[in-house]
Parts: C-alpha cells; sequence; structure tokens
C-alpha cells in the first residue's frame, strides 16, 4: 500500500480523497492554487504545496507543476479526481514516466475512450449495445453523408468526436440543414478540443439518462456496482442523481450490467469507470465511457456499501477488488443533489463569501462539501459548492429525508440552487420517477413563459 499520496484536484472531491486516504493510514499532499489556500482540506492535509495563482491553467491543469509537487514531497501516487487532469492521457501518461502511480485507467484506455468514435467501436467489439450511427467519423464526401443520414433516419445528432460536457453536437431534423450543422459542428469541435472529427448518431427523442458503475483490477476481475439514474440535468450538466434507477425490470440492469463488466474484462480496463447509456423503449444505447470517478459516486457507495475510492486506492496499489459479482447486494434507494453557488433559476454564478453554514444532519443524510462558515468561494472554478445525499430504506423515504434535509441546510452570503431542488423533491413528476432528460429544462422553459416580465 501507498504511503503518501498527491491529490492533483480542489474542492469537496480533494477532501473525499483526503478522508479515505486518512482511514486506509495513507499521508496527504495536498496541492492548491493561491485562491483556495484557506480550504479546509489544506488545513487538514499532511503537507500542502501551492502550485500557483488562481486561472485554472496556471495551477490545477500545470502539469509540470504537478509532478514537481509530487517529487518534492515524495508521494507515490496522484490522484486526479474528476475534472481538471483526470481524464487526460497525457498527463496520466507523464505520471507513470515520472515514476510515480496514476490513480486511473491505464494512459492508452484513457486515450481511447476519449475518442467518442473509438470508443464507440470497442463497445461495438465487445458487445455493448450503442446507439444506431456512422461506423466511424463522418467522411468529407456530402454524399456519402446525406446517406449515413437516411440509413440512420431522422432526426440526427451531429457529435463531435473529442467532445464533452455538452459541447460539439448539433441535432438536424432535416435533410436541409444536415450540411451546415456538420460544418458548424467541425468548426466548433477543431476550436473547444482542437479534432474536427465528428460522428453521427440517431437522436433520441424523450430518453433517460443511465449510468452503470464499474470496478476492475490488474487480475483481469471486473464487477459492476449498479446503476444510477442522472436524468435530470440542465444543458447536459446533472442536478439531481439517483440509485437504483426507478420503474427499470431488474432483468434489464442485470444484463447490461453484465456486458458492462465483460467489456472491461476484455478491454483490460483497470479501476474504476462509468459506462453512460440513454434508455428508451427497454433499450439501452452507450454513449460513452467515464474513465475516472463521477461526482455522484457517494449514492452508489451508499446502496452497495463499498467505499469506491478506497476500492480505488487498493487497486492500484496493485491490489485484487476486494469484492467479487455475487458478493455485491443493493439495499435501499439514494438521491443526490449537487449543490452549486448559483442563482436557483437563471443560473448565473454566484461567488462570494459564505457569513452562514449549517449542514444538515439526521439518518440517511451525507453532505460532501468542503465550504464552511466564512468559507470565501472564488469565481475561478466550477460553481459546486458540495453535495446533500439522503439514504432511505425505499426512494419514497430518501425523498422524505432529502426534503428534510434541504429545509435544515443553511447557506447564506451567496446564492445557491437549493430552492430549485426544494421544488424538485416536490415535483408530481419526479416523485413518480422516471422522467426524461429533457424534463427539467422543458419545465424551467415553461415556468419562464408563465412568468410575468417586470413592467407587466
Amino acid at each position: 500500500m501507498f504511503k503518501k499520496i498527491l491529490i492533483a484536484n480542489r474542492g469537496e472531491i480533494a477532501l473525499r480523497i483526503q478522508r479515505a486516504c486518512r482511514e486506509l493510514g495513507i499521508k496527504t499532499v495536498i496541492i492548491y492554487s493561491e485562491a483556495d489556500k484557506e480550504a479546509k482540506y489544506v488545513r487538514l492535509a499532511d503537507e500542502a504545496v501551492c502550485i500557483g495563482p488562481a486561472p485554472s491553467n496556471l495551477s490545477y491543469l500545470n502539469m509540470p507543476a504537478l509532478i514537481s509537487a509530487a517529487e518534492v514531497t515524495d508521494a507515490e501516487a496522484i490522484h486526479p479526481g474528476y475534472g481538471f487532469l483526470s481524464e487526460n492521457a497525457d498527463f496520466a501518461d507523464r505520471v507513470e514516466q515520472s515514476g510515480f502511480t496514476f490513480i486511473g485507467p491505464r494512459p492508452e484506455t484513457i486515450r481511447l475512450m476519449g475518442d467518442k468514435v473509438g470508443a464507440k467501436q470497442t463497445m461495438i467489439k465487445t458487445g455493448v449495445p450503442c446507439v444506431p450511427g456512422s461506423e466511424g467519423a463522418l467522411p468529407d464526401d456530402t454524399k456519402e453523408i446525406f446517406k449515413i443520414a437516411r440509413s440512420i433516419g431522422y432526426p440526427v445528432i451531429i457529435k463531435a468526436a473529442s467532445g464533452g460536457g455538452g459541447r460539439g453536437m448539433r441535432v438536424v431534423h432535416t435533410e436541409a440543414a444536415l450540411v451546415n450543422a456538420t460544418k458548424m459542428t467541425r468548426e466548433e469541435a477543431a476550436r473547444a478540443f482542437g479534432d474536427s472529427q465528428v460522428y453521427m448518431e440517431k437522436f433520441l427523442e424523450n430518453p433517460r439518462h443511465i449510468e452503470i458503475q464499474i470496478m476492475a483490477d490488474s487480475f483481469k476481475s471486473a464487477v459492476w456496482l449498479g446503476e444510477r439514474d442522472c436524468s435530470i440535468q440542465r444543458r447536459h450538466q446533472k442536478v439531481i442523481e439517483e440509485a437504483p434507477a426507478p420503474h427499470i425490470a431488474r432483468r434489464l440492469i442485470d444484463r447490461i450490467g453484465d456486458r458492462c463488466a465483460e467489456a472491461c474484462k476484455k478491454m483490460g480496463y483497470l479501476g474504476a469507470g462509468t459506462f453512460e447509456f440513454l434508455y428508451e423503449n427497454s433499450e439501452f444505447y452507450f454513449i460513452e465511457m467515464n474513465t475516472r470517478l463521477q461526482v455522484e459516486h457517494p449514492i452508489t457507495e451508499l446502496i452497495t456499501g463499498i467505499d469506491i475510492v478506497q476500492e480505488q486506492i487498493r487497486i492500484a496499489a496493485g491490489e485484487k477488488l476486494s469484492v467479487r459479482q455475487r458478493d455485491i447486494i443493493f439495499h435501499g434507494h439514494a438521491i443526490e443533489c449537487r449543490v452549486n453557488a448559483e442563482d436557483p433559476f437563471k443560473f448565473t454564478p454566484s461567488p462570494g463569501r459564505i457569513t452562514s453554514w449549517h449542514a444538515p444532519g439526521g439518518p440517511g443524510i451525507r453532505v460532501d462539501s468542503h465550504a464552511y462558515n466564512g468559507y470565501l468561494v472564488p469565481p475561478n472554478y466550477d460553481s459546486m459548492i458540495g453535495k446533500l445525499i439522503a439514504y432511505g430504506a425505499t426512494r419514497e423515504q430518501a425523498i422524505n429525508r432529502m426534503n428534510i434535509a434541504l429545509s435544515e441546510i443553511v447557506i447564506e452570503g451567496i446564492q445557491t440552487n437549493i430552492p430549485l431542488h426544494q421544488e424538485l423533491m416536490l415535483d408530481a413528476k419526479f416523485v413518480q420517477g422516471g422522467t426524461s432528460i429533457h424534463y427539467l429544462e422543458d419545465k424551467l422553459a415553461a415556468q419562464q413563459q408563465v412568468t410575468p416580465k417586470k413592467g407587466q
């Protein structure tokens, strides 16, 4: 087992990884930017290294600075968390070449799954169902593009091969719009990702977003830890997640879970990962694989009793998975609300100092957050300041506990999206379960239409 790990991240995930390390008796090195010098996890670390000013490109994305921090502190491994460099194959390469262990998949796997075209082709070979679409990147020949679209059937969606975060994608409903949409997506992809390759898929009208959590070790063992429903989202960004997914037959989940685990064995996957699917009409369609720890991993931990972060560390240290598939039993229901420093309905960021902070408690409540009373939320990074998680024996109990927790939480001095979460927990469609990925955006759009403008 490692004696010292450098945590190459910030915010709540830095604190989460730090806690896992402390429980395993591993010393931690925290890196931080000048904007994060007052963070709780910086004070709690065995060692802390400032790696630069607030802008991410000068600090958390600065590979040489991260490697240097590991060298001067004699760390043995680097945990990237999520976001920043967690799915950067070049960073994983540099970590390994510098003599450290990267706590995550092998660089070649990250590179393969980061290419959406390559990932899809790999899934087809391993037997994981995919959305009908082009076999690879779209050709330059316009006639061929028309031919592919006709074979798939409209509407179709054009996606950047190296895309992510909801960028580099366009829905096309008619043949007349196809050429221009393809051209614009290519240009956007080149600007955003440095890769102009795009591909085409069938656009599913009303799907849900379901994902499967997997873990795999270096001994060719792989398990899946259940599914998560992440359909409550806005602009492709998740807002609420829950596990298990309501109103999907267990036999369907078991079948897709087994396929994901088998695909990991065939790929030689290592560590934690998530297969993301669109689900419609009792069918799963693979969209991408995240080769890292997910923001929403706590809800899986609560229904399985497995510490995913500790499992990541053990696997990276060369140990076998601590569980086999038959050992994994799912209990109860968990829901996670992402707490963001933003206007709850306009979604504009709201950085600033938290003047009052009170975390809720009670049975089944978990709060993963680095924030505290007096904490200054910097304007330089993602607006998420924490995650509120409720667990219950049933989905109804989890929702009830979340309602209570949302009424107890106090965050003053900045705006947060707590009012939106309170509204959703009372929403009849959400309570019923099984909403599509479009539900929240449709709901917000409808509210804007009925809200009178000032002066009317």
